[in-house]
């Protein structure tokens, strides 16, 4: 397979399970070592990265306070904490928070190394339907207004196809690719996923492609260099 991302490009991959998309996500930012091809980086790149799976240990006292205070770019914890809602549980316990609010705290620890790709498994377990689109959104300013690109994975197909500007359907090779309803009205699209899906995502991307005069909710539901990475 073959896939690259530009700057403030937000690409989701979406296929069944066992596809591939956590091992590609894996090899990309260099945490798993690739059989064969090659990938590349712009040089310097930064990159943020927030897992699938972060399980605190409750033996373990540490507050969100301590444990972003772990990683770099001090100067950005007040503006990041308030433009993510993590201010109000600073000083909480990490191992008893919420699932919609450890997911925001471990954005902003991938945001305070100030990356210029940002990779995503699964960001949206354990936060709610209303949580879910108000996270992409938040997504959407964040990459408009830092230059980043996104690179997620996701099983949440009605958000994503309205979130995603190119849309990868992977199933251990790269079935079709493109915008969200390219994607959603492809044959290849339709077999994995079924038909009557395919239908119901066109839909949910026109509508959500138009204007309705709703303005974004704020974040708190539960729940620039070139930058290219390419697996051949």
């Amino acid at each position: 397979m073959s896939l690259a991302i530009a700057p403030r490009e937000i690409v989701t991959i979406v296929g069944p399970n066992g596809a591939g998309k956590t091992t590609l996500l894996s090899c990309l930012i260099g945490l798993s070592t690739t059989d064969h091809g090659h990938i590349e980086r712009a040089e310097n790149l930064r990159m943020g990265y927030v897992p699938q799976h972060f399980r605190p240990q409750p033996s373990m006292p540490l507050t969100v306070e301590s444990f972003l205070k772990l990683y770099g770019m001090r100067d950005r914890h007040d503006e990041l904490a308030q433009q993510l809602d993590v201010a109000p549980i600073m000083q909480s316990q990490l191992a008893v928070l919420s699932g919609g609010e450890l997911r925001r705290v471990l954005l902003m620890r991938a945001l305070l190394k100030n990356p210029q790709l940002l990779v995503l498994d699964e960001p949206t377990q354990g936060i709610d339907v209303a949580g879910q689109g108000e996270f992409y959104r938040l997504l959407q300013r964040l990459s408009e207004s830092q230059d980043l690109a996104v690179l997620m994975v996701s099983h949440d197909l009605h958000v994503v196809m309205a979130a995603s500007q190119r849309v990868i359907c992977l199933n251990r090779h790269i079935c079709c690719e493109g915008a969200p309803e390219r994607v959603g009205n492809d044959p290849q699209f339709k077999a994995l996923f079924g038909e009557e899906l395919a239908k119901q995502l066109a839909l949910y991307h026109h509508h959500h492609t138009h204007h309705h005069g709703v303005h974004d909710e704020k974040f708190s539901h539960e729940a620039h260099d070139h930058s290219e990475c390419d697996h051949a």
